[in-house]
């Protein structure tokens, strides 16, 4: 079913399985949350939601399962959505996808000083260079981190970067939906 690497590790598993469920979906799409919950624990404690799920059969390999949350409210900053999170114990983790405009380093130097927020996002949607990214960030209670970067114009599953520390300000505001 999916083009995800076998030897990857279970959090960078999510990830791809999240930024090739996001990729079928297109682009312009609002951000989405997800919790992640351990599959085999997931079959034993839910059984119905496992099957319909078709978690009956996959490998135990498949560590984590994504479930998509509900919609995040749109107009509402991201960053003060996240503060708003707690998640229930059977939650491992949790991941989110985004899409953003994104300069490459070079236009960084060109940055007008003095921008207000949405004079930025304007100068950036406005930047010959910008690239759309979407962006897939996961964190686990124990601290663990994965991203993957899909950009728009390399829109292909062997184009995906992935890295623990690539979007580290989002990997951050999601660990903190686990500070007690």
């Amino acid at each position: 079913m999916s083009n995800t690497p076998m030897a990857a590790s279970p959090l960078t598993r999510a990830v791809l399985e999240i930024d090739e469920y996001a990729s079928g979906l297109g682009w312009d799409q609002p951000a989405r949350l997800f919790a992640l919950v351990d599959t085999a624990r997931l079959r034993t404690q839910e059984p119905g939601l496992a099957t319909q799920l078709g978690l009956d059969n996959s490998p135990e390999e498949t560590a984590l399962t994504p479930i998509e949350q509900e919609e995040i409210p749109a107009g509402k900053p991201l960053d003060e959505f996240l503060g708003t999170i707690a998640w229930p114990d059977a939650v491992a983790g949790c991941a989110l996808t985004v899409e953003r405009l994104m300069l490459p380093p070079s236009a960084e130097t060109s940055v007008p000083e003095g921008l207000g927020e949405a004079q930025l996002a304007k100068w950036v949607a406005e930047h010959p260079d910008r690239q759309e990214v979407r962006m897939t960030v996961a964190v686990l209670r124990d601290g663990a981190r994965e991203s993957a970067l899909r950009l728009r114009e390399k829109d292909s599953p062997t184009e995906v970067l992935t890295g623990s520390d690539l979007v580290p300000g989002l990997a951050e505001a999601l660990a903190a939906t686990f500070a007690e």
